[in-house]
């Protein structure tokens, strides 16, 4: 009896704190966020460049509780994400800055195949970066309250990019999320990761190509990737092949899952290659199945969805495959 009334009391609580949540005015939210920074030593200065004409951007919050839920499969999404213009200008690119990109790989160790393969998949190849005000969208969504915490990480990330780099609010323009650059950076990860790839002593995500690339790899790399190895590759079950048996996914030597009768989607043995890899089924088993190796793992750690990876691996496979004359 005690625990129930301790879990009633508990749960008033909390609805008490989730209403006078959503009664705090917007401009009182702005100004806990202020004294906030400011506790954390921010000067007054910087915090009042930052917060100045925040606006609650209804828009940004339409978008982050209206998305679109997924009700398409690979075989469907796979052509919508990956038209035949855009594999061509990712391989035309590729040819084009060839020797920033082997560079680039060079001192971070990623398959420059994969570098652009992810500036396509997350911008278009820069061309589409966001217009939306990133303070005010993440102040916004922290307002909100579905994801308080993320977003306040992100607000103060902001302030410290700001106060690092000498950027001002008119320069950082995002996505309505607050994703920011060629290769759609949040700012804690843009503080943690962005770096100066042309060597001009500032960093410019938006702007500058070879800092959009190398912060992508520094990226991947600091998250763990191999480049000794490639992500992963659809495969074909044999018929009599248990989805449902315990464990059946789980990470397994290649010669295993040779054993068990899995081969490449062509019908061909798989490699012969002392690494694990996982079974990965994001429709049923009608739809696409691969084996995926470490690489993906460390691409679910840039966005948490199989669709993502596996398109950003498609790409940088159909990059490499016909080879490019880099004549």
């Amino acid at each position: 009896m005690i625990r129930i009334k301790v879990a009633i009391g508990c749960l008033i609580l909390l609805c008490g704190y989730a209403l006078n949540a959503q009664a705090q005015t917007f401009d009182d939210y702005v100004l806990s966020l202020k004294h906030q920074a400011l506790e954390q030593g921010y000067s007054q200065s910087l915090v009042n460049k930052a917060f100045a004409q925040i606006k609650l951007r209804k828009k940004v919050i339409y978008s982050d509780k209206n998305q679109p839920e997924f009700r398409l499969t690979l075989d469907t999404y796979i052509p919508k994400a990956l038209p035949k213009w855009k594999v061509a200008k990712a391989r035309k690119l590729y040819k084009q800055y060839y020797p920033l990109l082997t560079k680039i790989s060079a001192q971070y160790h990623v398959q420059p195949r994969f570098i652009v393969a992810l500036w396509g998949i997350e911008s278009n190849f820069g061309k589409f970066t966001g217009h939306y005000d990133v303070m005010s969208a993440l102040v916004s969504l922290a307002y909100e309250g579905r994801r308080r915490a993320f977003f306040e990480r992100q607000i103060i990330a902001t302030l410290a990019i700001m106060k690092r780099d000498g950027m001002t609010r008119s320069q950082l323009k995002g996505s309505w999320a607050g994703a920011m650059g060629q290769v759609q950076f949040m700012p804690g990860t843009y503080l943690a990761y962005a770096v100066d790839g042309n060597d001009d002593g500032k960093i410019d995500l938006t702007h500058s190509v070879p800092d959009a690339l190398a912060s992508a790899a520094n990226y991947l790399h600091k998250i763990g990737w191999r480049d000794d190895m490639t992500w992963g590759r659809q495969v074909h079950l044999p018929k009599n092949f248990d989805l449902e048996k315990p464990n059946i996914k789980s990470a397994k030597l290649l010669s295993v899952w040779e054993k068990l009768g899995v081969r490449r989607y062509s019908g061909k043995d798989l490699p012969v290659r002392q690494i694990k890899a996982r079974l990965v089924v994001p429709d049923d088993r009608n739809g696409r199945i691969y084996l995926v190796y470490h690489n993906y793992e460390t691409l679910l750690k840039w966005n948490r969805s199989n669709y993502f990876a596996i398109t950003v691996g498609t790409l940088a496979d159909r990059i490499a495959y016909p080879p490019i004359d880099l004549r």
